[in-house]
């Protein structure tokens, strides 16, 4: 193939890179700029080794993307089904206000808002927790400065409680699934990311002291709603089950449980012509999937031309916890995504202590600027006065907050 192609892939790289970055001011979905730069990059690929001998290699390295692409998707559409289906129906949000008491304190309302983000980011995607989190610093009518905090509480916390479960975080999930990490070790270091999360808490509650009300109306709950509820948390703790004792793929499990979702809505007469139970399918977050579709067609292309290489030289100069930590702070300004799958790719050789450190800091990194993370680009959507200068503002209490997680990160890992 000519080297030119070389570096016209690596420049749609960059390019895809900064439409990622500076997709407010253009005004160009990143789902949208991704895919088409992604799948330029194999066309001409293709295009460029015809009737060469490289034609086959290019060919066998395209049905391997695809095949990464497809259990991702799978898997991803699996859950977020789960999660649409329960918040239309509105039990998410019971679960939040019942367990808010009328009156509180400011300070006790942001621990428990980052509390549920944290917890609830866990189970469901990165975008639904954010997305309902903010719809309660919204109902609370806080004055702006005090609403930045509760939005950056969100932000960190909804990152943070992602790192330690597969069906919390792509990233997470993309790092077990090419087997660096095992479940049970993911699940202690929740340990280490809520007490960051804690930490930041602690820092930013302090200028709160005021009573706080909260006001909703509890929607009423059907059988089959809390029969769904329970179907999802079976299949998230069965998920882990049968991968530690079965080696069963996650993807394959959570689609057995989706299958059963349907088969008991139907039984339960929930699946009618007004409200087929096959269209929460419907209600997930497509362009959220186009999106991961795109970076990793990117990704895959890079790792075609042997570009990956040099991108993790950093590995070749600093030990690899200094050099995690560094793809930390990158991951706040390149999506965390193909941060970590341009790492996958390129065959870094870490202990499982360091690829647990690796997957803290290139979950939990991207929450130092607002437009690191998906739940930072989704928060600044849903609040006006949340912008990337408002948000810059926390800078230091979330490199705090990140460098001690971080570092519980590394110790647990040792210990483990």
């Amino acid at each position: 193939m000519p080297e030119i192609l070389n570096w016209i892939i690596i420049a749609l790289a960059l390019t895809g890179l900064l439409a990622v970055i500076f997709e407010e001011i253009i005004h160009i979905n990143k789902a949208q700029s991704v895919l088409f730069l992604g799948t330029l990059s194999w066309v001409l690929l293709f295009a460029t080794s015809s009737g060469t001998e490289y034609h086959q290699d290019v060919m066998k390295g395209l049905e391997e993307n695809i095949g990464e692409i497809a259990g991702l998707w799978l898997f991803l559409t699996a859950a977020m089904t789960f999660v649409a289906y329960l918040n239309k129906k509105g039990l998410i949000e019971n679960l939040i206000y019942k367990f808010l008491p009328e009156q509180m304190t400011e300070r006790g309302l942001l621990l428990l808002t980052g509390l549920f983000a944290f917890g609830f980011s866990s189970l469901a995607d990165n975008i639904t927790a954010t997305l309902i989190s903010v719809a309660l610093i919204l109902s609370l009518n806080l004055p702006a400065q005090k609403k930045l905090r509760f939005a950056a509480v969100v932000v960190f916390a909804v990152n943070s409680g992602g790192v330690a479960m597969i069906t919390g975080d792509v990233t997470t999930l993309m790092i077990f699934l090419e087997g660096k990490v095992s479940i049970t070790n993911l699940l202690f270091l929740s340990l280490p990311a809520l007490t960051a999360v804690l930490a930041l808490i602690a820092i930013l509650m302090l200028p709160l002291n005021a009573p706080a009300t909260i006001s909703y109306h509890n929607k009423e709950m059907q059988a089959v709603d809390l029969t769904v509820a329970g179907i999802f948390l079976s299949t998230i703790l069965t998920t882990i089950i049968l991968n530690v004792a079965f080696d069963v793929p996650p993807v394959l499990t959570f689609l057995t449980g989706l299958s059963v979702m349907f088969l008991v809505a139907k039984f339960m007469g929930q699946d009618t012509e007004s409200d087929p139970i096959m269209d929460y399918i419907r209600r997930i977050e497509f362009d959220t999937l186009m999106f991961f579709l795109g970076i990793l067609l990117i990704v895959g292309a890079l790792k075609e031309i042997h570009a990956l290489e040099s991108f993790v030289r950093i590995y070749d100069y600093l030990p690899a916890w200094q050099a995690n930590f560094l793809m930390g702070l990158i991951s706040s300004i390149i999506d965390n995504v193909p941060l970590t799958a341009a790492l996958l790719k390129s065959d870094v050789t870490m202990s499982p202590a360091e690829w647990l450190a690796l997957t803290y800091a290139v979950g939990v990194g991207g929450s130092l600027l607002i437009i690191g993370s998906a739940a930072g680009i989704v928060a600044m959507s849903k609040i006006e006065e949340l912008t990337f200068g408002s948000y810059l503002r926390f800078i230091v209490a979330l490199l705090a907050a990140y460098s001690l997680g971080y570092g519980l990160t590394l110790a647990l890992g040792n210990l483990l």
